[in-house]
């Protein structure tokens, strides 16, 4: 009898219909999916490999174990927890099969040049991308991810130094590029290299970040297409006229910038740093968030839904 129900239960997995499958591994997270379930059977392995189920690899909850190191690329990752990183991409790029369109890691996850390259190689039909973490990144590896990405129409990224490199291959490859969020400090270097060669820009994110009062009134004079703008919990830095050394952190807005913000669909602002809890780590934290201070999750926040993760 035993024997009967072994062979009917065994029936039964191999006949279950993939869409039920499927739509019960969509409740698992990238480690279950990737943790052997495709060797069950071949049905488990046709739903396993299901485009729904890598629509977006989200690998917003996975962290490198690194130390801190004073020279560049700053970070030292563990050599097992890289090895982990590296397993978990080359299973999920073995079953997505190209059909991934939202890449998300967290922003203590410190991909090398060689993690990216393998992913972007096996993704190039992404069109968004959340990458907070750029330490172990060199321009050249950043640079051939995004000559792969043709499809690119949002990028989380990490504010930077030089951002003309970057800006230009986006602007040269990524037709479609509207979308832009920066986790850091906004400089009017910054500002003047978005308007150079991203004059079309619809949506820019700067919140919980330090943005120079003249790199903010640059943006809004010289992206013409730009419809939305975040600085929700952000500070406005300007210099004194008297001791040029000086910085002056503004925290309200004036009517020269409230007008030119006018034309915009959405501006979005919060700058209540005596009541509002992010605008006063903002604050505290000079404009580069500490993100591993607070609660898990706090920095996927947008105010911007297309963005918020």
């Amino acid at each position: 009898m035993e024997e009967g129900y072994e062979s009917r239960r065994g029936s039964r997995w191999e006949e279950l219909d993939t869409d039920i499958l499927v739509r019960i591994f969509q409740k698992f997270s990238i480690f279950e999916l990737t943790s052997g379930l495709a060797h069950v059977c071949s049905g488990w392995r046709a739903a396993c490999c299901d485009p729904i189920l890598w629509k977006t690899l989200d690998l917003s909850h996975m962290r490198s174990s690194f130390i801190k190191i004073p020279l560049e690329p700053y970070v030292y990752v563990e050599r097992r927890s890289d090895e982990a990183l590296t397993r978990i991409l080359k299973l999920s790029m073995n079953l997505s099969g190209g059909n991934t369109r939202a890449l998300v890691f967290h922003f203590n996850l410190f991909l090398s040049d060689d993690q990216l390259t393998y992913t972007a190689e096996r993704c190039p039909g992404l069109r968004r991308v959340v990458l907070p973490a750029w330490n172990r990144i060199k321009k050249t590896g950043i640079c051939k991810a995004i000559r792969i990405w043709k499809d690119l129409e949002s990028l989380t990224m990490p504010s930077i130094a030089n951002p003309p490199y970057l800006l230009t291959e986006i602007a040269k490859n990524c037709k479609n590029f509207k979308e832009l969020k920066i986790m850091g400090p906004f400089e009017i270097f910054f500002a003047n290299t978005l308007i150079t060669y991203l004059p079309n820009l619809k949506t820019l994110s700067l919140r919980c970040s330090a943005i120079k009062r003249e790199a903010l009134i640059k943006i809004l004079d010289g992206l013409p297409d730009l419809e939305v703008l975040n600085i929700s919990h952000s500070y406005l830095v300007e210099y004194s006229v008297w001791q040029p050394q000086q910085k002056v952190i503004v925290r309200e807005l004036d009517k020269t910038i409230l007008e030119k913000a006018s034309r915009l669909k959405r501006f979005l602002t919060c700058m209540e740093h005596q009541t509002c809890v992010m605008c006063q780590r903002t604050e505290n934290d000079e404009g580069i968030v500490r993100w591993y201070k607070y609660e898990e999750g706090e920095w996927k926040v947008d105010e911007v839904s297309s963005l918020h993760l």
